[in-house]
């Protein structure tokens, strides 16, 4: 019997996840466990159901489930996090190929001078090919520089010693050899100020198809999901028709229409990082999102 708080073990030489195929069996675990458990809320299905691998009954016991997919990026806008907000499972695409100058390793802040990035130095010389769980960071003083950078152009920001506070143990004293470790640590850590409760789960944990469409929806199939909830930038590239095939609703994520908020060095700017908010707003950031 599955008891709280006991760790659920992969069978002897099954690497991974145990996987569940019997539907029945499936079901009957989900029973037993949501007595024991006696869970009641909808999130803590979602992670039994990462648990076992056995997404597809979650639309039987929730009615739907919303997924989004995204790789990750380093501490990144309001939108993403708005729109990690919006669903019950927030994949990571991380073993997607890395691009360079992209947002995986770097983002912008507000400074007295305009907008200024911050970028985390990654080892990329050969390396044509490696998957964004596969980087690693190229030295350990970026952390430094970056809480230097933050502290100059933030120390007049109405939150300042509140978010200073928050991030002060992932800048000053936690080090990262993998880039997807960074971005990971910050988004956690974010999502737990905003009290965003959606579970985070990762690509690299279900089993992998080949094709940028048949990747998306054999991840929304395996997670459960009713409906995907994609960035407007995929509408290049989706097959909606692969979608309609695995009846998954595909919902394309509106990023438009925020409020501005108090923010330092004049003209208003939206696409900076989500600290900028934080900084200037604190506990009120909900007010100018949409989802939190």
């Amino acid at each position: 019997m599955v008891k709280s708080g006991e760790t659920i073990k992969c069978p002897a030489g099954q690497k991974g996840r145990p996987r569940l195929h019997n539907v029945l069996e499936c079901w009957i675990i989900f029973s037993h466990l949501q007595r024991v458990l006696q869970v009641r809320e909808s999130v803590e299905i979602v992670r039994l159901s990462t648990v076992f691998n056995c997404g597809l009954l979650v639309g039987l016991i929730l009615g739907m489930k919303k997924v989004a997919i995204l790789q990750s990026n380093y501490i990144p806008w309001k939108g993403y996090f708005d729109l990690i907000a919006s669903v019950d499972e927030f994949i990571i695409f991380d073993d997607m190929q890395y691009t360079r100058r992209d947002w995986r390793n770097r983002n912008q802040i507000k400074t007295p001078q305009g907008q200024q990035w911050l970028t985390i130095p990654v080892q990329v010389k050969g390396k044509y090919h490696q998957k964004i769980n596969e980087t690693k960071v190229e030295n350990e003083g970026w952390q430094e520089t970056h809480w230097k950078v933050l502290k100059q152009n933030y120390r007049q920001a109405p939150c300042y010693s509140e978010i200073m506070a928050l991030i002060e143990p992932l800048y000053l004293h936690r080090t990262f050899s993998l880039l997807s470790e960074v971005n990971r640590a910050f988004m956690e850590m974010i999502l737990k100020y905003l009290e965003i409760k959606t579970v985070i789960t990762c690509s690299s944990d279900y089993l992998c198809v080949d094709g940028k469409t048949e990747r998306l929806v054999s991840l929304c199939s395996q997670a459960g999901a009713t409906e995907y909830i994609s960035g407007p930038a995929a509408r290049d590239y989706v097959q909606k028709e692969r979608f309609e095939e695995a009846k998954v609703d595909l919902t394309w994520f509106d990023y438009a229409g925020y409020p501005e908020y108090p923010q330092l060095y004049g003209e208003f700017t939206h696409g900076v990082s989500i600290l900028d908010l934080l900084f200037n707003c604190g506990k009120d950031a909900p007010q100018y999102m949409k989802y939190v």
